[in-house]
């Protein structure tokens, strides 16, 4: 089964180890990590164990992270995928450069990954947490039907939970 993604405007692939300086630039931009590692500025070896853990997962599971480029040109626009949870219930994620942010590509995205674990993959159900100030984010997890199931704050971080079940 491929896993590469394409929607009208994006084309998704699944990261690889020559990825990981480009992912790494994108994870430690000042914009893009002020809610994805709590501002934290981290290494290259973890960007490497992220994208080592995402191979892996893609092996075992069908999903891990994908970059998003530009279908008419090898831009760079994101990423977006799954981390796997202790209970099985994957865990969206996703990033917008911020060059491409407002363009709704962070939605075009996560659409297609969700729409991969949910229908083709036959998930049960997708969960995704966002940091309650990241409004765009939050908006983006609306608009792809997410349903807000808590809130919790984590690290001195409010949290906000939504999940989306399979259509049956």
């Amino acid at each position: 089964m491929s896993c590469v993604l394409e929607t009208s405007r994006l084309q998704l692939r699944p990261c690889q180890s020559e990825d990981i300086q480009l992912i790494h630039t994108l994870w430690t931009s000042d914009r893009v990590r002020s809610f994805l590692f709590d501002n934290r500025v981290i290494s290259s070896d973890e960007a490497e164990s992220f994208v080592e853990d995402s191979i892996a997962n893609f092996e075992q599971h069908g999903y891990g992270l994908w970059l998003v480029f530009m279908r008419d040109l090898e831009y760079l626009v994101g990423f977006a995928g799954f981390l796997p949870s202790e209970e099985g219930t994957p865990s969206l994620i996703y990033g917008v450069h911020p060059d491409r942010w407002g363009y709704g590509y962070a939605t075009e995205a996560a659409s297609a990954v969700l729409g991969y674990a949910l229908d083709t993959l036959s998930l049960p159900k997708v969960r995704a947490d966002v940091d309650e100030p990241n409004i765009a984010s939050v908006r983006v997890l609306e608009k792809l039907g997410m349903r807000q199931t808590g809130r919790e704050v984590v690290n001195e971080h409010p949290l906000l939970y939504f999940e989306k079940l399979r259509s049956l």
